[in-house]
């Protein structure tokens, strides 16, 4: 039980230093210093400067910055207007009408953002004024893009799946298609749910606008012809096997600039800011990456990762039991964390135990995806309510309960993923074979 002790005891601290607001870099390396200096005589100094050497000096996290800046470029383009132009005239028919545009608009900006506060905030921007409006129920309004704004996290590029490539060695090329099935599958589970609210509720929908003809809405379509340009080099070329996720980023970036550049959005003031904008969220992950890296060593030196994983091992949990447990327990850290935090703090302890259990890494990696997804929409550190908050003005509990119905669909995602793990790892194992 000793471990279990020591495990309490770290813990204790770590929550200390973040409740009283030391960066989450720093917590992460005070606690490692802590745990090596009382439970290790491995020379802490030497093991803290070569892993925040070597956690920084990686050529998969070249990746990172590049997307960050192309998800800021775009950010500060026509792109959300594009497509909310581009969508709506098609949704006309379908029950629930308008409210698919945020659903499909955050789809369609997660795969080229990968950022879930950036896609709250893009769409957000665009669609809460103009739904608002036409009409529509604030409480839909806000659950759609609360919920759809974490498709970011998961419908690659993710940043939050380079990191957990990073921090677990599995190649991110995989792990991006691996979320294309289970993003897929969202999308549906949240379309799904407006409809059949729109259906038992027919009179809080706004009526249909006028009839618009096919050949109207191809001209309105084609202004969604540069994104899904876009997303398909990028997707179609690490998919292809063409170029690593790093290349298909650096493509991205260009590809970014000038689509901006085509609508004129691109000037030196918005180039400025996505690039200020990029380096500033870039360092701070790679600062938390650095300070998780040498938490992660650190703990290999006191042994309790190991521990853990057999005293844990010891009970025997089946796969679901474990996977329950872990649920629960993320969902849990995800109130108190950002996700990114969540994955490198606890990858390094989890994987050994769920290895052990034959859970799948990559699938595991899409798993704790779909969990953190779920602590952006939860209180009270649910960053995309902080963000719809700050669009709207409303209180941030009134946003946690627009988007309620949105947190139990992942979680029926979370179960399906679980019961057929093959929409996770079906489309790897394509391009693997």
């Amino acid at each position: 039980m000793s471990e279990i002790y020591l495990t309490l005891f770290l813990l204790i601290i770590l929550f200390v230093l973040l409740g009283s607001g030391v960066w989450v870099a720093f917590s992460f390396m005070i606690v490692g210093m802590v745990g090596m200096a009382l439970f290790s005589t491995a020379p802490l100094g030497q093991v803290l400067a070569t892993t925040v050497w070597g956690a920084s000096n990686s050529w998969a996290l070249a990746a990172l910055p590049l997307f960050i800046w192309m998800g800021e470029i775009l950010f500060r383009s026509r792109l959300s207007q594009d497509m909310f132009t581009g969508l709506s005239p098609w949704m006309n028919r379908i029950p629930g009408r308008l409210l698919h545009v945020n659903i499909l608009g955050c789809g369609i900006f997660a795969a080229v953002s990968g950022s879930s506060a950036a896609t709250a905030a893009t769409i957000g921007k665009m669609s809460i004024p103009e739904l608002t409006k036409r009409g529509y129920p604030e409480h839909l309004i806000l659950g759609t893009l609360a919920g759809s704004a974490t498709l970011g996290l998961l419908i690659p590029p993710s940043i939050i799946l380079i990191v957990y490539g990073v921090a677990t060695e599995q190649s991110i090329a995989r792990l991006f298609i691996a979320g294309v099935l289970p993003g897929v599958l969202l999308v549906v589970l949240f379309i799904g749910y407006v409809v059949l609210w729109s259906v038992l509720n027919r009179d809080k929908i706004p009526p249909r606008d006028a009839h618009i003809s096919l050949l109207e809405k191809l001209k309105h379509a084609r202004r969604l012809i540069p994104v899904v340009l876009l997303i398909g080099g990028i997707i179609g070329s690490i998919y292809a096997g063409i170029a690593s996720p790093t290349d298909a980023a650096a493509v991205g970036v260009v590809l970014a600039l000038v689509l901006s550049w085509y609508t004129d959005s691109l000037n030196r003031q918005t180039f400025l800011d996505g690039l200020i904008g990029a380096t500033k969220t870039s360092t701070m992950i790679a600062f938390i990456l650095a300070g998780a890296a040498f938490l992660t060593v650190s703990m290999g030196f006191t042994g309790i990762p190991k521990l853990l994983a057999q005293w844990i091992g010891s009970f025997g949990l089946s796969q679901i039991a474990l996977l329950g447990a872990l649920t629960i327990f993320f969902i849990i850290l995800g109130c108190f964390l950002d996700g990114i935090s969540v994955v490198v703090l606890t990858t390094s302890v989890i994987l050994p135990m769920v290895e052990q259990a034959g859970i799948d890494p990559l699938w595991f990696g899409i798993y704790i995806v779909i969990v953190v997804e779920m602590s952006q929409i939860t209180p009270p550190v649910g960053f995309n309510l902080f963000v719809i908050q700050s669009l709207t003005g409303r209180n941030i509990l009134q946003v946690a309960r627009a988007a309620t119905p949105f947190f139990l669909l992942l979680i029926l995602a979370l179960v399906l993923i679980i019961a057929f793990p093959k929409i996770v790892t079906l489309m790897p194992n394509l391009m693997g074979g």
